[in-house]
């Protein structure tokens, strides 16, 4: 299968992962996640719907013999769907109870931000469940990435009903 996505990962293992982020968009926003947490990133696949799940968890997909769940995350954070389309790729993850993959619009870089660029996530009296996966807010190039703590993202009762289906 051929991967337009490759130029995006780096296989140089020398050059360090820290302060590296996958940036990626759904709809308006632009997000980032750490390289270290990216596994590989896939054109669209044919998706195995599971029933009883969230919305947000669109079902299972098999890359190369692994079985793989799949969240959209336009779902997951409230935006509206959208149709895929040939920039729509599929982001495989590493969590800590396994690999999962995550749907967005499009991929656009790999960057280097460095800490002094990120902003803690606002504090907010009432923590909402958005504000708890937020790792920070990055200026990158006058934009403004929200980048994503992937490992907070889905909380442990997402994550053991998505295994148990499994």
């Amino acid at each position: 299968m051929s991967n337009d996505f490759e130029d995006f990962l780096d296989d140089d293992e020398t050059e360090s992962e820290a302060g590296k982020f996958l940036l990626f968009d759904l709809g308006e926003e632009a997000y980032g996640i750490p390289i270290s947490n990216i596994i590989q990133i896939v054109e669209m696949q044919p998706i195995t719907h599971i029933p009883d799940m969230p919305d947000y968890v669109k079902g299972i997909i098999n890359i190369r013999g692994q079985i793989i769940p799949t969240i959209d995350l336009r779902c997951r954070f409230r935006l509206p769907e959208k149709e895929a389309d040939k920039k729509t790729c599929i982001v495989i993850i590493s969590l800590e109870n396994g690999s999962m993959g995550l749907i967005v619009d499009t991929v656009s870089e790999v960057k280097s931000i460095p800490q002094d660029d990120i902003s803690p996530a606002p504090q907010v009296k009432n923590l909402t469940v958005s504000e708890r996966y937020i790792l920070g807010l990055a200026k990158v190039d006058d934009e403004v990435k929200i980048l994503l703590d992937i490992n907070k993202l889905f909380s442990e009762q997402d994550v053991q009903a998505i295994a148990n289906c499994i």
